[in-house]
């Protein structure tokens, strides 16, 4: 028998003018007769601010999940989420009131900021960029920082901590910050450019009015080359490109033009009116870079430690940070509780796209790792213990659909030690790390 199947390169990119989308895996990138490639590891990792409401998130009992009220959306990927709870941040304790800007540096780091309102501060590596250098060297981007907030703040922004520990999670050595990106526009330009000027592929663009209409010649090209089951799976996956990129169209030609002539403008004009279409966005975005295999580490904050961001869409007029101090009045506890609810509903949205997209045998949330959670416990007195934290996916082996609560409070480091292990970063020591969790990746004994 001659075999005359063509193989495609993995790298296999379609591009046109300032233009180079890469392909998601397909059969046609596999040798005959070859083995299955092993599945690609990635990592991922949501932070959300102030916390949550003990009563409404945490479930009652240890085992099998019950979804609580809080935690209600995850119901369509029940099976693939882990609460754990009675875990720590030890070294963002502060006796100077610093609290957000250490909930927000000490997520991904686990370490003590040094209390300075200037440039000489001083962090650590964080766990995001220690993955990066293990598994993001075969991509175009060992990792993406995405956030929902353009902040170019400097100076004190809580209590003399400087601004960078609450505008950046993620840290690449203990002096270099680094900033999110929360323009759509930006990061679908990033994602899909081939290097060349933004300002003549933007002028490029409002000529042809898709990135699209740059590679069709590629694309017909592929589509003679491959099988009618990757013609589908390129299909689908071009239409997604294409889907985004017509929302960032929309938010685009629905800016206020007094507004967006601003120096400087007060949001980008591909930012959606309303913040629940621009969280879906930057998270539908992290989806089409993890399926074309652009980068395989991606950090994104959802909201920013103390944001003022009101909720008026789930009846919570009130900006979120005073909220947060709700010294126990039931009717405060009460919209702090919508509020995580809402916040799990947008995750659960992510988690969910991510289920639903093929990658090789299973899915991306079959393939990927997830952390998601807060720096902060109980936001009244801004604590950093008995913090709210999921893990999710089936990467690494982990099963979900189990509560694993510790008995004494537990270094979130431990399991930052963990995830990094799946990921191939073999460590004795992070942050104020005792061991390498264990139960998050062995079966759950019923």
């Amino acid at each position: 028998m001659i075999v005359t199947k063509k193989v495609l390169p993995r790298r296999t990119f379609l591009r046109g003018m300032g233009i180079s989308i890469a392909l998601p895996f397909l059969q046609s990138m596999v040798p005959a007769f070859a083995a299955a490639p092993s599945p690609v590891r990635r990592l991922g990792f949501v932070f959300f601010p102030m916390g949550m409401i003990p009563a409404p998130w945490i479930p009652a009992s240890d085992g099998k999940l019950d979804l609580t009220p809080s935690l209600r959306a995850l119901a369509p990927v029940r099976e693939q989420v882990t609460v754990i709870t009675n875990l720590e941040l030890k070294n963002s304790i502060s006796e100077s009131n610093g609290n957000h800007a250490l909930s927000n540096c000490g997520f991904l780091s686990a370490a003590r900021a040094k209390m300075t309102e200037g440039s000489d501060y001083y962090l650590a590596t964080t766990a995001d960029q220690l993955a990066a250098g293990a598994i993001g060297k075969d991509t175009r981007f060992p990792s993406l920082e995405l956030g929902t907030e353009l902040l170019s703040v400097v100076g004190s922004c809580d209590n003399g901590y400087a601004c960078v520990y609450q505008n950046c999670l993620s840290w690449s050595s203990p002096t270099t910050p680094l900033p999110m990106e929360a323009d759509p526009r930006v990061v679908l330009e990033r994602l899909f450019g081939d290097g060349s000027s933004p300002a003549e592929r933007r002028r490029l663009l409002q000529q042809s009015g898709s990135l699209l209409d740059f590679v069709l010649q590629d694309v017909s090209q592929l589509r003679r080359n491959i099988g009618p089951y990757d013609r589908n799976k390129v299909d689908e996956y071009l239409d997604s490109v294409r889907e985004v990129e017509r929302r960032i169209q929309n938010a685009e030609k629905g800016a206020d033009p007094v507004v967006s002539n601003l120096s400087p403008p007060a949001l980008p004009v591909s930012v959606p009116a309303e913040w629940e279409d621009h969280v879906k966005l930057m998270f539908d975005l992290q989806v089409l870079a993890f399926r074309a295999d652009l980068t395989r580490v991606i950090t994104f904050q959802l909201a920013r430690e103390a944001s003022s961001r009101t909720y008026p869409q789930i009846g919570v007029p009130e900006p979120h940070h005073p909220l947060s101090h709700h010294r126990n009045v039931p009717v405060a506890v009460d919209k702090l509780a919508k509020i995580n609810a809402y916040h799990v509903s947008l995750i659960s949205y992510y988690l969910q796209k991510l289920q639903a997209t093929a990658d090789g045998e299973g899915s991306l949330l079959d393939q990927s790792l997830l952390l998601i959670g807060s720096g902060m416990g109980n936001s009244d007195a801004h604590t950093h213990s008995n913090l709210p934290i999921l893990v999710a996916g089936g990467g690494g082996g982990h099963k979900g659909g189990r509560h694993i609560r510790f008995k004494e409070p537990t270094p979130l480091a431990n399991l930052h030690l963990a995830l990094l292990d799946k990921v191939g970063v073999a460590l004795d020591k992070f942050g104020d790390s005792t061991a390498k969790m264990g139960g998050v990746f062995e079966p759950l004994s019923l």
